[in-house]
């Protein structure tokens, strides 16, 4: 007899794509890329995306990103265990197409094969390369407005 009372494994959420170039929203006003300016000398979520994928482009996954920023923006100096990252993933996370940068900054978001991104700016010979790959699945940032 199967315990119908017996706890289930909670589900783990993750925002990784492979393969996968997010493109800047629709509705974007950006003609070129451009850094995500600072405000009140405070980094926003947009200028730590940026800091943290544009100078070590394929090194993290979305994951890693979101879940470093998560922790950063929460003031935790040290490294969260095992348990908050599974926690933190347990519910959905938005992934980076509602990310300012592709959405208001002009950038492109590249996924590779192992799901590790780098920004890659709308105007750049990579990006038009890209678009032509039949191999990299296209999405569109989300738009600004609804």
């Amino acid at each position: 007899m199967v315990n119908k009372y017996k706890k289930m494994s909670a589900k783990v959420h993750t925002t990784n794509y492979q393969n996968t170039l997010i493109t800047p929203a629709d509705d974007s006003k950006a003609v070129s890329a451009v850094m995500p300016p600072l405000k009140e000398e405070k980094k926003t979520i947009a200028n730590l995306q940026f800091e943290m994928i544009y100078n070590e482009p394929y090194k993290y996954t979305s994951d890693e990103v979101l879940f470093e920023i998560y922790r950063k923006r929460k003031g935790a100096e040290h490294d969260l265990v095992a348990e908050d990252r599974k926690a933190f993933f347990s519910k959905g996370q938005p992934c980076l197409r509602t990310s300012a940068l592709a959405k208001q900054y002009g950038w492109g978001i590249h996924h590779d094969e192992e799901g590790r991104v780098a920004l890659v700016a709308m105007e750049s010979d990579d990006f038009t390369e890209l678009m032509a790959d039949p191999g990299v699945k296209k999405v569109k940032a989300m738009k600004t407005s609804r």
